[in-house]
């Protein structure tokens, strides 16, 4: 055997034993986590870090609005270091879906965390925590007992009453969509919508808390915002903020039927997730007794997790019934809601 043929064979040699070696070794277990957040909560840095502590596994964080945090997945694409996406209402949610940026999972702590209809139905994302769609309207101006429901807010006597936000806003976009679900061969829907056209007290402009503040500087009666919304004015440390909610009563409408609306901020592991046992450990520690209460506490959102109660300021507005629709129907009728939208001229 001339040298040439001992250094290949040499050569050989010290490739397989690196590779059984290479094969004995277990992979080196990842220790971080990549997290691309809507959210822009203390309580949610908080929890992070919480999380770090107790596992050792470092959460990084972008924080973006959802459509930038979309648009960047898309443009990453297989390259994307993110592992888990976060954002709020299901309909984002569900769109992420369906651009092919998550992965379903399975995990037995998220069955039991997370109730059925707050859930991507095949498990692509699982919800968070929940935001009431409520009804708000002036203590002074209308009378308790007067609504009961999403519907009396077309009744005449609203006409030029009632606050609402644009028909491009997402909360707006996923209560249409919960009518056309829930009534998909009739025009409730459109009259619906039509009806709270009719009866704007103004053109939509600004947030759900602009609506609170416009009923107390008296531009209209009533307005349909976000329970969350209203326990972060309640606890404000801007004083107008404190006043203006103080002239507002609480309804959770539809008692008497399918529910009060909701919706979700939730999570989802992203498709290419370089570090999948992490993500789900860290959506699942979420759902989580301790990060569940303080959601609540600290955020004034309703747990999604059925043992955990709300906090003692959402008590404070008494229980209610809540509409038990899948919310990935949320997502699948958007595109419908927001054609009636324009069809009906809510700007």
């Amino acid at each position: 055997m001339n040298i040439f043929n001992r250094i290949i064979l040499l050569a050989v040699a010290i490739v397989l034993i690196a590779c059984n070696k290479a094969d004995r070794e277990p992979a080196k277990e990842s220790k971080e986590v990549n997290v691309y957040t809507h959210r822009h909560y203390d309580t949610d840095k908080l929890l992070f870090k919480q999380f770090e502590d107790e596992t050792g596994i470092k959460v990084n964080v972008i924080n973006a609005t959802a459509d930038e945090l979309i648009t960047r997945m898309v443009n990453e694409g297989e390259q994307s270091p993110a592992d888990v996406l976060i954002t709020v209402d299901a309909g984002r949610l569900h769109y992420a879906k369906e651009k092919g940026l998550l992965q379903p999972i399975e995990s037995e702590i998220l069955k039991k965390n997370v109730p059925t209809h707050l859930k991507d139905s095949e498990n692509y994302w699982y919800g968070l925590t929940k935001r009431a769609r409520l009804i708000v309207y002036s203590k002074d101006r209308v009378k308790d007992g007067d609504l009961k429901n999403y519907w009396d807010l077309t009744n005449q006597k609203y006409k030029g009453k009632v606050l609402v936000r644009a028909s491009s806003n997402i909360y707006n976009q996923s209560l249409l969509a919960s009518f056309i679900a829930h009534f998909p061969d009739s025009n409730y829907a459109e009259q619906w919508a039509k009806g709270i056209v009719n009866n704007m007290a103004r053109t939509p402009a600004g947030g759900d808390r602009d609506q609170v503040k416009a009923i107390a500087a008296g531009l209209g009666d009533l307005a349909i915002v976000n329970s969350y919304y209203i326990g972060k004015m309640i606890q404000s440390d801007d004083e107008s903020e404190r006043n203006a909610v103080a002239t507002i009563s609480v309804l959770f409408p539809n008692q008497e039927d399918r529910g009060t609306h909701i919706n979700v901020s939730g999570a989802g592991v992203a498709k290419y997730s370089k570090n999948k046992e992490n993500a789900i450990k860290f959506i699942e520690y979420l759902t989580s007794k301790n990060a569940q209460g303080l959601f609540s506490d600290s955020n004034y959102e309703y747990p999604v997790n059925p043992e955990v109660d709300p906090s003692d300021l959402l008590k404070s507005w008494g229980t209610f019934k809540e509409d038990e629709i899948n919310l990935s129907k949320l997502g699948e009728y958007n595109k419908e809601a927001v054609k009636l939208f324009n069809k009906v001229g809510w700007k």
